[in-house]
């Protein structure tokens, strides 16, 4: 869960930067002239592609590349851009290795390996490996709430916040599940579903957390909390979709989202006499350690492991013990009804 709040500060922090100073690697004369002889000839050295082959006005040859093949083989191809600029940063990265030169980033990014035509194959993992543990410990929250614990005469929990984490559990397979996607392929579209997703996340985290931490059973004021906020959610999410993706007004959303909901939490976490405000604790501050790989970024080791496919694979174990300080909240919760009903 604070996985993605984290990254919302971090990213401000680690990716400013890269925003304000171009990238060394498609800065460079040398890869530039080789993206250009690419879209003229189709070719990068002795690899050639047959998208990239250009009659004499400028326009393909041919029907597009993607309707020449079947749809299932069409995830694993690129266009010509892409392919020149993927083929012609290896040949430069393997020029800067014999020069005893460090990776350089291309276009804000780190050069990486594909793997079966996907670009960060070790995000892409980690982030499949976070959906899953938010599946499993959403199935495990399940069944501890309707099948485990007692259940009203209308066979409803006691838990109040059951529902609210359902949908908490809908939200971050969703957002896990675009995080994938966006690094199998960064394109605009699967940008700014990533991007959408984790806003959405964020916002209705912020309102859980105040939802839970101030104790706010009554509907009303449930409701009376959450429409401010899903109303600027909602506009800021068709403001980046269908007007303008603006980088920076995205990152200070976001970062005063986070920021809010992980203080809310913290102080919670300090004031409250919950049984299980350690884990919630462990989270909290092994999240922001995590947080050090974003601030202090690395080339991916063999191409594969950067500092924030590593930051992801930490998130896993950490969504495990979050999804177990949400299973005892349950069990304390309930047992705390029951005690009064006696």
């Amino acid at each position: 869960m604070l996985d993605r709040y984290v990254f919302a500060f971090l990213l401000l922090l680690s990716s400013s930067l890269t925003i304000i100073h171009a990238s060394p690697g498609d800065a460079d004369p040398r890869y530039r002239d080789c993206i250009r002889q690419c879209q003229e000839t189709g070719c990068v050295g002795p690899k050639c592609f047959p998208h990239c082959t250009f009659s004499s006005d400028g326009e393909l040859v041919g029907r597009p590349w993607y309707m020449q093949e079947p749809l299932y083989l069409q995830w694993k191809k690129w266009g010509c851009q892409s392919d020149c600029r993927y083929h012609c940063m290896l040949d430069r990265e393997k020029e800067n290795k014999l020069l005893n030169l460090g990776p350089v980033k291309y276009h804000g990014k780190w050069p990486f390996k594909r793997i079966y035509g996907i670009q960060e194959p070790a995000s892409v993992a980690f982030s499949v490996l976070n959906l899953a543990m938010h599946f499993h410990g959403w199935v495990s929250f399940f069944i501890l709430v309707y099948y485990k614990l007692p259940l009203k005469d209308e066979k409803k929990a006691y838990y109040e916040y059951a529902s609210l984490w359902h949908i908490y559990a809908f939200l971050s397979l969703n957002s896990w599940f675009w995080s994938a996607v966006f690094h199998s392929r960064d394109v605009d579209l699967t940008e700014k579903l990533d991007y959408s997703s984790v806003v959405v996340l964020l916002g209705y985290s912020l309102i859980l957390a105040i939802l839970r931490s101030f104790n706010v059973r009554d509907e009303a004021t449930r409701v009376m909390v959450s429409a401010p906020l899903i109303a600027f959610v909602i506009t800021h999410v068709m403001y980046i979709n269908f007007y303008k993706l603006d980088y920076g007004w995205n990152m200070t959303v976001c970062v005063v989202i986070a920021v809010a909901q992980l203080t809310i939490w913290a102080v919670w976490a300090g004031v409250s006499r919950h049984p299980s405000c350690w884990k919630l604790w462990l989270v909290v501050i092994a999240g922001g350690l995590a947080m050090l790989l974003e601030i202090y970024d690395f080339p991916p080791y063999e191409g594969l492991f950067d500092a924030h496919a590593i930051w992801h694979a930490i998130t896993i174990p950490l969504t495990y013990i979050w999804w177990s300080f949400i299973r005892d909240d349950a069990k304390f919760r309930t047992a705390k009804f029951l005690k009064k009903d006696k």
